[in-house]
C-alpha cells in the first residue's frame, strides 16, 4: 500500500495549512472558545462554501466532490494541527457518515447535499448517559405513535449538539436490549419536545451538549433504513469517525513535538538551549516515534476505506484510535513537561492541546475500549 500522497491531495493539505494559519491562529481559537457557538460562523462558511471541505467525500450525486477518505483523513490532520474550532467533525465524521451509511436514496439526497455546501450543521446523538460506548449506551426509546414514531429519553456528549441543525438519533424499541431494536432517525434540531443543554467540558474547543426528547413525533419517514436493525450500521458510522478521529490526534501529537522542539531550542538552563539535555532528547525521540507511528495507524486505516476492504476496516478502526488516542496524549503531556511551569498557563497554548488529547481519548470510545472491541473482533 502506498502511503504517499499524490499531487493532488498534497495540494489540498497545502491549502488547509494556509488557510488555517491564517483563520486558526492562538487568538481565533480563543475567541471561539469564549464565544456562544464555540465557533465563527464566517470561517465554517468559507470552510463549506468557498473552500469546499465540508464536501470531500461526499460523492457528487449528493452535491460532494466525490474525494475518498485518504482526502478527508488528510484534512483532519491539518485540522488537529490547528485545534480547529468549528462543526466539522460532527457533520461530516458523524452526520454525513451516518446518512451515507444507513439513509435511503431519498434521504442522502435531502440531507447531503446541504451538508456538502456547509449550511447544514449535522450531528449524531447515541451515547446515553452512562457513557458507554457500546450498543448499551442508546437509552433514548422509539414507539410506534401513529404513522411515525415518538421518541422519548435522553442522550449525552452528543458532538455540538448545542447548534445541529440536523441531529441522527439512535433509539431502541421499550424493552429491547443490547444490538436488537435499534433504529436511526434524522431530526429536526428544532423539533417540538427535542431541548438541548450545553455541558461543561475540560476542553473548550470541542462543545458537547446533553439531548432531551420528551414526547418528540418524527414521521416513520425520518427512520433510516430497517427498524430495529440499525446497530451493524451505527458501528460502522462509528468505525469511520474513529479513523478522522485517530487522524486529528495525529495532527495535534505533530504540533506537541514541534512545540517541544522549538521550545528546547530557545529555553536555557546553565548557559546553554535545554534541548542539549540528554533527557530532552530522549523525550522528543520517543514522542517523535509515537507521532509517526499513529500516522502510520491512521493513514492505513484511511486507505482501508477508501479500497472499501470491509473486513479490514473492523480491525484497523479500533487500532488506529487506540494507538493515536495514548499517541496525542502521550506527546502533549511530554510537551508539558519539557516547557516546565509554563506549559499549563494560560498564555501558552500547550494546555490547549493537552486538554484536546484527553477529550479526544474519551471521545467515541478510550484507547482501553478499543483495545477490548480490537480483541473481541478478533476473536482473541
Amino acid at each position: 500500500m502506498d502511503f504517499a500522497f499524490n499531487e493532488e491531495q498534497e495540494e489540498l493539505r497545502s491549502m488547509a495549512q494556509a488557510f488555517l494559519e491564517d483563520n486558526s491562529g492562538s487568538e481565533q481559537i480563543r475567541k471561539a472558545m469564549e464565544s456562544e457557538l464555540g465557533y465563527e460562523p464566517e470561517v465554517w462558511k468559507q470552510i463549506g462554501a468557498e473552500l469546499g471541505w465540508t464536501s470531500v467525500h461526499i460523492p457528487e450525486e449528493y452535491g460532494g466532490l466525490g474525494m475518498s477518505y485518504v482526502e478527508l483523513v488528510a484534512l483532519m490532520e491539518i485540522m488537529g494541527a490547528r485545534l480547529l474550532c468549528a462543526p466539522f467533525f460532527s457533520s461530516v465524521c458523524l452526520g454525513a457518515n451516518a446518512l451515507l451509511v444507513a439513509g435511503s436514496e431519498e434521504q442522502k439526497q435531502e440531507y447531503l447535499p446541504g451538508i456538502a455546501e456547509g449550511t447544514t450543521r449535522a450531528t449524531l446523538a447515541y451515547q446515553g448517559e452512562s457513557g458507554r460506548n457500546d450498543a448499551s449506551t442508546v437509552e433514548v426509546t422509539a414507539e410506534a405513535s401513529g404513522d411515525g414514531y415518538r421518541l422519548n429519553g435522553k442522550s449525552a456528549f452528543v458532538v455540538d449538539g448545542h447548534c445541529a441543525d440536523l441531529v441522527i438519533v439512535a433509539a431502541r424499541a421499550p424493552g429491547s436490549v443490547g444490538e436488537a431494536g435499534i433504529s436511526l432517525f434524522a431530526v429536526p434540531g428544532d423539533v417540538p419536545g427535542l431541548s438541548r443543554k450545553k455541558l461543561p467540558t475540560v476542553d473548550q474547543t470541542r462543545r458537547l451538549a446533553a439531548l432531551d426528547f420528551e414526547n418528540v413525533e418524527v414521521a416513520a419517514s425520518a427512520r433510516l433504513g430497517e427498524e430495529g436493525g440499525a446497530w451493524p450500521a451505527l458501528s460502522r458510522t462509528l468505525d469511520l469517525a474513529a479513523i478522522a478521529l485517530a487522524a486529528e490526534q495525529v495532527g495535534g501529537a505533530q504540533q506537541c513535538l514541534d512545540m517541544a522542539v522549538e521550545y528546547a531550542k530557545e529555553r536555557e538552563q546553565f548557559g546553554r538551549p535545554i534541548g542539549s539535555f540528554q533527557s530532552i532528547k530522549h523525550k522528543c525521540a520517543d514522542m517523535m516515534v509515537l507521532v509517526e507511528s499513529a500516522r502510520s495507524a491512521a493513514y492505513y486505516a484511511g486507505c482501508t476505506v477508501a479500497e472499501e476492504n470491509e473486513a479490514e476496516l473492523v480491525t484497523v478502526a479500533p487500532l488506529a484510535k487506540a494507538y493515536c488516542s495514548d499517541a496525542y496524549f502521550k506527546c502533549a503531556a511530554e510537551c508539558i513537561q519539557i516547557h516546565g511551569g509554563v506549559g499549563f498557563t494560560w498564555e501558552y497554548d500547550v494546555h490547549l492541546y493537552f486538554k484536546r488529547a484527553k477529550s479526544s481519548e474519551s471521545l467515541l470510545g478510550d484507547a482501553a475500549f478499543h483495545r477490548e472491541l480490537l480483541a473481541q473482533r478478533i476473536d482473541l
